[in-house]
């Protein structure tokens, strides 16, 4: 139990590190063609298809990262008006329907990375189906991360408070 806490809070650093490393990679890559614009009247032509790819990873990883912390956004409005074994079940529902729609998009995700899987395009130098694999593979983990949290009580609830016995 104790080792598989510790592979969950690492994998969970990897997990913020890479954002945080890709988000700063983004503002100076962004910041670079911004200079080399306004400045020198040039500019890398690979940048902009890059910062997109870039951006599209960045929210995949993010929305892994929200769904971890159970901060996602949420098709819960009913949640908020029942208490007890109704709001869980109503918690563990709208959890397995985005497990299954993540699934879903997991599914076609693939069928479009095989697509450029044989291609010849290339965004500054990565074939185009290694950068569209993280729609595969994020919403794949999506699905799975959702599915697991259906079956545990919300991070959210509160947790029962017992009252101190009086003398």
């Amino acid at each position: 139990m104790r080792s598989a806490q510790r592979a969950l809070a690492w994998l969970d650093r990897l997990e913020t590190g890479l954002i945080a490393a890709l988000v700063l990679a983004m503002v100076v890559l962004a910041g670079a063609q911004i200079v080399l614009r306004n400045v020198f009247d040039t500019g890398l032509e690979w940048a902009d298809p890059l910062l997109r790819a870039m951006v599209l990873w960045a929210a995949m990883l993010g929305a892994l990262a929200a769904a971890r912390d159970d901060k996602h956004i949420g098709l819960d409005i009913l949640a908020h008006f029942v208490h007890g074994r109704m709001r869980r079940t109503i918690h563990m529902v709208t959890l397995l329907f985005a497990a299954a729609v993540s699934g879903l998009v997991a599914w076609y995700g693939y069928g479009l990375v095989m697509l450029d899987y044989g291609g010849s395009g290339r965004i500054a130098g990565i074939p185009n189906w290694m950068i569209e694999a993280i729609i595969p593979v994020g919403f794949g983990l999506l699905s799975l991360r959702f599915a697991v949290h259906a079956f545990l009580p919300p991070r959210n609830e509160a947790m029962p408070v017992l009252a101190p016995e009086l003398p």
